[in-house]
């Protein structure tokens, strides 16, 4: 049975319920209910979604900002838990796939929140999470270090799909080895069009720039989903860190890096169509990891595995006896 040439993209812009997991959970299903309902193949969501964009970290330090922290955290999300279940069975029944951001807590520590793109089939299940590489500038006081374990591409019946965090955009590497596995539809995850300081400017257009610039070199769709966070949907508890608006700006964009689909402002989802003969047709011009690529000149290695920072004294070979006794104090005079 051939795969089919059509299908339909939807680029989910709402604001979560912010610091509220189960609260934000809800109204992501009620989302992906919707998209479903319009026809939608895959809906994607923005860069941690849920329990949303933690706005306050470019901020000066107060004591609210260890308690928003904290609050942060014990929203997170764990794979696995009633959140990510309730995700799974909303993309069930809508009969669609879901990439969606979230902040992951980390199941060991409970300490550490990493900003995750998780990917859920539409028959329940997680296909994938990518731990954002590295966060961005002030981004690292609050998410820890990702992993290449989230590097893949997962064939879908209307295509392959993969998807990077923000600013991992920046950064080349990731892109192109999402790229060599054959990417065809791609969900670049953004917290949002950023508001500067002066009315009426924006500044950080790269949300768009580097989206476009991926969907030319990998020759594939680009789903650019942004978040929506305005100063009306900030608890007045929380106003003090200070408002920093994303104001979302969504878009799609084709295989040639040409916007097919939105801006779009507020609350709603957008919506786009592709086909596979559209990126066979731009792959066939440039296929960067194929016939516009040079092997014998360059390569690329990556370690997909899984990061864990707990080692088990019996189980690590590198670890000998004296570094034993030394960490236990048995060599102290």
């Amino acid at each position: 049975m051939s795969e089919p040439e059509a299908f339909r993209l939807a680029a989910v812009q709402a604001a979560p319920v912010l610091f509220d997991k189960a609260a934000s959970t809800e109204k992501a299903c009620a989302l992906i209910a919707r998209a479903g309902r319009e026809g939608a193949d895959l809906a994607v969501f923005g860069e941690t979604w849920l329990p949303g964009y933690p706005f306050w970290v470019e901020g000066a330090v107060q004591d609210l900002t260890w308690e928003a922290s904290a609050t942060y955290l014990e929203n997170a999300v764990e794979i696995g838990g009633p959140e990510t279940d309730a995700l799974c069975a909303a993309a069930r029944a809508a009969g669609l796939d879901v990439v969606i951001g979230v902040a992951e807590r980390d199941p060991h520590s409970q300490g550490t929140a990493y900003c995750t793109a998780l990917t859920i089939g539409r028959e329940g299940e997680i296909l994938g999470r990518h731990r954002k590489l590295k966060p961005t500038h002030a981004e690292r006081v609050i998410w820890g270090d990702g992993d290449g374990a989230g590097l893949k591409v997962h064939q879908r019946p209307y295509g392959r799909i993969s998807a990077l965090n923000c600013w991992e955009h920046q950064m080349m590497l990731p892109g192109y080895v999402l790229a060599a596995q054959g990417t065809q539809i791609h969900c670049a995850l953004w917290p949002g069009w950023e508001k500067a300081p002066r009315p009426g400017e924006y500044c950080w257009a790269r949300q768009h720039l580097l989206s476009r610039a991926f969907a030319s070199q990998a020759a594939a769709y680009v789903v650019c989903a942004a978040g929506l966070r305005l100063e009306e949907h900030i608890p007045d508890r929380w106003k003090p860190l200070g408002v920093w608006e994303h104001t979302g700006q969504s878009v799609i964009i084709d295989p040639r890096g040409e916007i097919i689909a939105g801006p779009i402002d507020g609350e709603d989802i957008l919506f786009a169509e592709g086909s596979l003969e559209t990126v066979r047709a731009a792959k066939a011009a440039c296929d960067i990891a194929g016939h516009y690529s040079r092997p014998d000149v360059f390569r690329l290695h990556v370690n997909d595995a899984p990061a864990d920072r707990r080692a088990a004294l019996d189980s690590d070979a590198d670890f000998d006896e004296d570094d034993r006794s030394a960490l236990l104090g048995e060599n102290d005079d």
